[in-house]
């Protein structure tokens, strides 16, 4: 587990995912065991998007402790946010240990089965200020007060300072090349940092490595 604070009031830990197999990470395949999941405080909610328990019992302990502790002191409802139904790890039981709400695009929840008590559109301004825009197959999150997308699957970490879009296989119907002309509209926002759930997040440069991830 690694914890990360990025900005006051934002952070991103990682955790171990339960489900990953060695042939996970081989070449194509796309993903490494630790998957990212985001923590930001908002005037009207504590957000958790895409949120991952460790499993290890000492870290689960700790984990839980010291968001217990960041809960109570923010003092807000909280509110659980997810990009691509996958993502859905922990959320229910973090929902039900804070009396939260799940918040789940409805193409995810009537394709995909995402658990969700308030099924949202694209374009829709979701709690904490987050803003849900369309990414190609999914959506991705915008936090404009941290100038930070928010990422799930159509786009990955690819080394310091990069990003990527997913393997082929990782599509539906679309091409690669339709993948970036679909989401080059990210390109008009001030980007200043992606945090993407698999791979390391782009804190300086984001928007020019988005720029070579959507145009190369």
């Amino acid at each position: 587990m690694d914890v990360r604070e990025l900005a006051p009031g934002l952070w991103r830990w990682t955790a171990a995912h339960p489900e990953w197999k060695p042939s996970d990470a081989e070449e194509g395949a796309g993903w490494e065991q630790e998957v990212a999941c985001v923590y930001l405080e908002a005037a009207d909610s504590t957000v958790l998007v895409d949120p991952l328990i460790p499993s290890a019992a000492q870290e689960r302990e700790r984990f839980l402790a010291h968001l217990d502790a960041d809960v109570a002191r923010v003092g807000k409802p909280v509110a659980v946010l997810l990009t691509v139904a996958a993502h859905e790890r922990s959320a229910p039981e973090l929902a039900e240990r804070y009396g939260a709400e799940i918040w789940a695009h409805e193409r995810e929840i009537e394709q995909h089965g995402a658990a969700a008590d308030h099924p949202f559109r694209s374009g829709a301004a979701l709690p904490g200020g987050v803003a849900a825009l369309d990414a190609a197959d999914e959506i991705v999150l915008w936090i404009p007060a941290h100038a930070a997308l928010v990422v799930g699957d159509i786009l990955l970490g690819a080394g310091e300072g990069e990003i990527r879009v997913c393997p082929d296989s990782w599509l539906d119907q679309l091409s690669p090349a339709d993948v970036r002309k679909q989401l080059r509209p990210l390109l008009d926002l001030p980007v200043e940092r992606i945090l993407v759930s698999h791979g390391e997040p782009v804190l300086e440069g984001a928007h020019d490595a988005l720029t070579r991830a959507l145009t190369e």
